[in-house]
């Protein structure tokens, strides 16, 4: 059942925009695709001259919801999952990022707006197991 109070298309084409906002400069001013998975694990293998940018984008993810609670407050956190299962889901995505050879940002994001196959394929797989993986939890495990 959706609830449709949480239903909230103004907010979400807003961040949409700015999403795609962010995507399209980042490729413009710096030639790069803004796949988060990418963009930290080059962090993690740093290579002269390409921390900077790499940082400021981390960093930006990091203050952008501080600074929007400035103006107003945050929707208000639940997590219905223990520590072990996030962990564990955590490390999944991870290796998803890594076999896919990019993360839901890269390929759903920039992927499609550039029309690559190999992305549609990619974000098609994404959704595709994520609505069964919410099916059996919710539907066939019963498992809320």
């Amino acid at each position: 059942m959706i609830n449709m109070s949480h239903f909230t298309p103004l907010s979400a084409l807003l961040g949409g925009l700015l999403i795609g906002t962010g995507a399209a400069l980042l490729i413009l001013f710096n030639g790069r695709i803004a796949g988060i998975s990418g963009i930290v694990g080059g962090l993690l293998r740093p290579l002269a001259g390409d921390v900077s940018w790499r940082m400021a984008f981390v960093l930006g993810l990091i203050m952008a919801p501080l600074l929007y609670r400035l103006i107003a407050p945050l929707p208000e956190l639940q997590i219905d999952a223990g520590y072990p299962l996030l962990i564990g889901a955590g490390i999944l995505v991870g290796v998803g990022t890594r076999y896919g050879s990019g993360c839901t940002s890269g390929h759903g994001v920039c992927g499609l707006s550039r029309l690559s196959p190999r992305s549609a394929v990619a974000t098609g797989v994404f959704m595709s197991v994520g609505f069964i993986t919410v099916f059996v939890i919710r539907h066939l495990l019963g498992v809320n």
